[in-house]
């Protein structure tokens, strides 16, 4: 096994998604904190900034058409071409209200949109007063082809990675704060029914996707913390003063490159735990992660980087 990373030029590299197809085939587009979003070639040897949000972009999705659908965190939803550097806006709110914090997202095959919000308190930049508070206001949106935007589901803790089944009968959301994967059914007998993927992660899961081998990846942005599950679930006083304190002694994400597979009945296939270390490499805090033919690409909000790992 192997792992790798490559410098981007800018911070934040948080999520990555793989080209399949087209003339960015192989390559691979990831956003930083600065507005840009770059494609890295498959070894790492040619970058290219192809647009700038003029936001903060954190889910990256790929349409058939090679668009991006890009979930902008101060922006809202975004389509921006690869090619040309131009955007669309899908939406920057949902019932005449702003959204707060967009954040990860996925196409189905009909055109419809599916995305999280995940506060309508906090934004990115007091991401951990949610995360700590556990304000559970965090939202599942659906845009259906003809343009209707509606909640499907809310009161999420952290609402975070979403991701479609292989038949497209449900979509899954990752709940941080609450350690697990929501299942939220669309078709079938079951249509409208809400129920788990998976519980009791091992750590706080970021953006999730479904890989080349058919699995839903979970990337672990870091470790359970025994100190934020007690103030999560304390006094809310206690709470507000957690997140009031200097930022040097805020509770922490511990470091960690970690991500696990689940099939379509929440059963855990893969539990990839890599020591960048021992190859060489200095790489934290996963956020995004991609499988694609047998190499797991990772971003991270806080590296400058993003990352391969030969499984």
């Amino acid at each position: 096994m192997t792992f790798s990373a490559f410098a981007v030029p800018g911070h934040g590299a948080e999520d990555v998604v793989v080209a399949t197809s087209g003339p960015d085939e192989g390559c691979v587009f990831t956003g930083t904190e600065d507005g840009a979003i770059f494609r890295v070639s498959h070894d790492g040897r040619r970058i290219d900034r192809v647009a700038h949000t003029g936001g903060r972009p954190l889910g990256l999705e790929l349409a058939p058409d090679g668009r991006l659908l890009v979930c902008d965190a101060r922006r809202g939803l975004l389509w921006v071409d690869p090619a040309s550097g131009h955007l669309d806006l899908v939406t920057d709110g949902v019932g005449g209200r702003p959204m707060k914090f967009c954040n990860n997202g996925a196409i189905a095959s009909d055109g419809t949109l599916w995305w999280s919000d995940s506060s309508t308190q906090f934004g990115i930049e007091q991401w951990k007063h949610d995360f700590v508070r556990n304000t559970r206001t965090g939202r599942l949106l659906r845009r259906a082809p003809d343009g209707t935007v509606s909640v499907v589901l809310d009161g999420l803790a952290f609402a975070n990675g979403v991701t479609l089944s292989a038949a497209e009968d449900f979509v899954c959301v990752a709940e941080t704060g609450a350690r697990t994967v929501v299942r939220y059914w669309t078709s079938g007998p079951r249509a409208g029914e809400r129920d788990f993927l998976v519980t009791d992660l091992p750590g706080y899961p970021d953006n999730i996707a479904r890989g080349s081998d058919g699995l839903v990846w979970v990337s672990i942005a870091s470790p359970t913390d025994p100190v934020v599950e007690r103030l999560q679930h304390g006094p809310m006083a206690l709470r507000r003063l957690a997140t009031a304190l200097p930022e040097a002694v805020q509770p922490k994400p511990k470091e960690t490159v970690r991500a696990l597979a689940y099939d379509d009945q929440g059963r855990l296939v893969h539990d990839v735990d890599v020591r960048p270390a021992e190859h060489g490499a200095s790489y934290h805090m996963v956020t995004g992660v991609r499988e694609h033919d047998g190499r797991l690409w990772m971003g991270s909000l806080h590296e400058p980087a993003i990352a391969v790992h030969d499984l």
